[in-house]
């Protein structure tokens, strides 16, 4: 990596760092991806982010945190196919994304186990798995709530062994984007670090593995420290696919984690307070249920079945995730879990025949909902303890949380963005899952995305093309225009980054969550582009240098959410109607429960969308682009061996006659 320094006006003396590969984001893809590159021969990489312990993989979690791939034990008969055809089933997905991601799952899951993640096996090598939400074998694996975050560490381990160049304490403002070939390309980014100074790295490759869009929403299981930069991308043109297909969830608030799994399949009693957290308890979900043990019954299944689900809300588990939504938001009251106590009137010889037989086989069978989690999951209970939360003392807060962004920017199957060349999305903020994906997909999406954007790049861009002169204009010139805007922020500004950006946090949480009304979303568009020609024309508030950054972030997240929200008004208009984790309210629609105002009839998922793909794209004049194309079918190779091994070596021998 070369270093240099350029004067520019408003930004003082900025450094400038030109590299063959810049990797912004230091989660597990991230990581992954400059390993991979390491091992392909491109050496000179270098890591920017805002701290290796900054990021959502390694913060993040659940009761067991799944990791999904083919199966590799007993007589489990599975192939990259078959896989491939479960990614497929989800709707909306891509078919060669998905046998790309079933056909190199062994590969990244095996190379996270030979960097040490402790994966279970038995004690003849078999790697042991469980059957996970949204899939009919048993798949996935785990090494316990911190899956990603031993994941991580494995992988910092070895970038550090390898001695790749991570900087730290940066933080990335924008995407330099320039002309080649008649179209354009990614030529690196541009950073400040926390004092406010700028920084320049050229690149003739950038893997974007920023993660989701965690700063979108109000109500967010992201970890606080963790906001995403899908804006960056979405602002230099980068075109996006899926926008709309977000996972929600129940999630505990004070620390921030996803209450899957065990936490809820030892059947905690669920009560709601009024606004001070203390008074007026109510086990407010019975009422809503014909027996305890039935509402117990739906407890139970909330472990399997966490996302929320527009197929499971009609007398289903995701009924449970509809009036937590509405004791909190509508009634303004507080949701725990308590597992101190046994929900009132609960007779465990009326549970469902599927309840008693897992409790059973697990040994949890004791009198509370803690002495079954103890046997069921200790760590379950420490991992809370860690964060100073004693559920043997207090009971848990919870709300319905966003989780997980299924879409994201658009790309082919080597993980190189559709349309904006040299730029590789990877991990969360690429759309590569559908409307359903299997638990624990997304780990190994991200895996594999970090291996496919590094042997594209080994394979295809090795060579040097940059012009450095030019690519160093259109930086100098980003930089001015972000002056400007600063500047007219400081001087013009009604409103500091905090606020506006708590604006579009709470627009996102009441409109695009699991519940969406047509009517709200076309007014909540209209706030969204009111705000954000207000941010342009104003800028806002920012204070000090590290406030600068934060203001620089709002504004890219204000763009963000107002894409986001196109991409939703399209899709209601166009009758998509229910589907994933989305709701769509109609009066003519199906009505849930009884109990619920005509204002909550759901809207019947027209199924033939799943063969579809919707994309977005951000136009040179700020307009918002949205369309459906039809889904790629799943690959159909010639995978005869001879043929394919030809192949394999004249790519090989191709990609060896040039050095980096």
């Amino acid at each position: 990596m070369r270093k240099s320094t350029l004067t520019i006006p408003d930004w003082g003396n900025v450094p400038v760092h030109s590299c063959h590969t810049l990797v912004l984001g230091s989660g597990a893809a991230g990581l992954n991806a400059a390993i991979q590159l390491h091992r392909h021969g491109i050496v000179d990489v270098c890591m920017v982010t805002e701290g290796l312990a900054c990021g959502t993989s390694i913060n993040t979690g659940s009761d067991k945190q799944t990791y999904f791939k083919l199966a590799l034990c007993g007589a489990t008969a599975d192939s990259p196919r078959k896989l491939a055809e479960t990614y497929f089933h989800g709707g909306a997905m891509h078919g060669d994304l998905a046998l790309a991601e079933a056909a190199n799952s062994v590969r990244a899951f095996l190379n996270l186990v030979n960097l040490g993640v402790a994966f279970p096996r038995d004690e003849y090598g078999q790697f042991v798995g469980y059957q996970t939400d949204h899939d009919s074998l048993p798949r996935a694996t785990s090494v316990g709530p911190y899956t990603s975050r031993d994941m991580c560490r494995a992988l910092i381990a070895e970038v550090r062994r390898l001695r790749i160049a991570v900087h730290e304490a940066r933080t990335a403002v924008s995407l330099l984007v320039v002309e080649e070939k008649g179209g354009c390309r990614c030529g690196g980014a541009i950073t400040l670090d926390a004092g406010g100074a700028a920084e320049i790295y050229l690149a003739e490759n950038t893997v974007f593995a920023v993660g989701g869009p965690a700063g979108l929403y109000q109500h967010s299981v992201y970890p606080a420290c963790h906001t995403g930069a899908i804006g960056l991308a979405l602002e230099a043109g980068a075109c996006a696919q899926n926008l709309t297909e977000s996972q929600h969830g129940l999630a505990s608030i004070r620390h921030r984690w996803n209450v899957s799994g065990s936490y809820m399949q030892v059947i905690p009693r669920i009560i709601s307070t009024a606004a001070d957290g203390v008074s007026d308890p109510q086990e407010f979900l019975r009422p809503w249920f014909d027996s305890a043990e039935a509402l117990a019954d739906c407890t139970f299944l909330k472990g399997y079945q966490w996302p929320f689900d527009t197929r499971r809300v009609a007398g289903g588990s995701s009924l449970i995730d509809l009036l937590v939504y509405r004791e909190t938001t509508l009634q303004g009251r507080r949701v725990f879990l308590d597992y101190r106590h046994e929900s009132a009137g609960l007779d465990w010889s009326r549970l469902s025949g599927e309840t008693m037989d897992y409790l059973r086989k697990c040994g949890a069978t004791g009198a509370t909902p803690l002495a079954r989690l103890q046997v069921m999951n200790p760590a379950a209970i420490q991992l809370y303890r860690d964060h100073g939360i004693d559920l043997a003392a207090e009971p848990l807060e919870i709300a319905v949380c966003n989780q997980h962004n299924n879409g994201g920017l658009a790309a082919n199957a080597s993980w190189e963005s559709v349309n904006l060349r040299r730029l590789f999305p990877i991990g969360e903020v690429n759309g590569s899952h559908g409307v359903y994906r299997p638990g624990g997909a997304a780990l190994n999406s991200g895996q594999v995305g970090g291996l496919r954007a590094a042997e594209a790049i080994a394979r295809r861009y090795r060579t040097r093309t940059l012009k450095r002169r030019v690519d160093l204009a259109a930086a100098q010139a980003k930089l001015a225009e972000l002056a400007s805007w600063l500047q007219q922020g400081r001087s013009s500004a009604s409103r500091d980054w905090q606020v506006e950006r708590g604006e579009l946090q709470h627009r996102m949480s009441c409109v695009a969550a699991q519940l969406r009304e047509p009517n709200a979303v076309k007014q909540a568009l209209q706030d969204a582009e009111a705000q954000w020609q207000r941010l342009e024309t104003d800028g806002c508030k920012s204070g000090s240098a590290a406030g600068q950054m934060e203001a620089l972030r709002t504004r890219s997240l204000c763009l963000s959410h107002r894409v986001y929200l196109h991409a939703i008004a399209f899709a209601l208009a166009s009758g998509v109607g229910s589907r994933g984790s989305a709701m769509v309210c109609a009066p003519d629609g199906r009505l849930i429960h009884a109990k619920l105002p005509d204002a909550w009839r759901l809207q019947p998922e027209q199924e033939s969308f799943r063969e579809q793909v919707q994309e977005t794209c951000l136009g040179a004049d700020r307009t918002v682009e949205n369309r459906w194309v039809s889904r790629r079918p799943i690959p159909d190779p010639d995978t005869w061996f001879e043929t394919v091994w030809a192949e394999f070596r004249r790519q090989n021998e191709a990609a060896g006659r040039t050095g980096v």
